[in-house]
């Protein structure tokens, strides 16, 4: 199958995943949320096939407003839904590649931690790993 996505539906993927990045930088407790996004974000950035094209696009089309972690969330979970919803009907195979580079983003984003992640980016990487898997 091939993958036919309008500018509106990267712009959908790209908030997703850089968005699931942003919401577990906001959420780290630990005051180093810089090393969260840099990581999740390198992680992203190493994304292969349509979907790296996708993400490595140098664009201003990412929605990632909101003045807390809740206003975050509003806009990146249901974005992460809808990309899997749209990929899965086009190409299953790049839904799959979405997830699984989304799922690589939180793991290398959460790794910055000595030990397992903080109870609340355990919570934030569920409620991702939720809403990619709602479509």
């Amino acid at each position: 199958m091939s993958l036919t996505l309008t500018d509106q539906d990267k712009a959908t993927l790209r908030t997703a995943a850089y968005g699931a990045v942003s919401l577990l930088a906001a959420a780290d407790a630990t005051g180093k949320p810089h090393k969260v996004a840099t990581n999740g974000s390198i992680a992203l950035a190493s994304a292969t096939g349509p979907i790296g094209h996708v993400l490595a696009a140098k664009t201003k089309d990412i929605d990632l407003n909101g003045k807390s972690v809740a206003e975050l969330a509003d806009h990146v979970l249901p974005a992460l839904t809808a990309a899997m919803t749209l990929l899965k009907q086009q190409d299953p195979a790049e839904a799959d590649n979405f997830r699984n580079t989304v799922i690589i983003a939180i793991e290398a984003a959460t790794q910055t931690h000595e030990g397992r992640p903080s109870p609340t980016l355990a919570d934030m990487t569920r409620k991702i790993t939720e809403a990619l898997d709602a479509a």
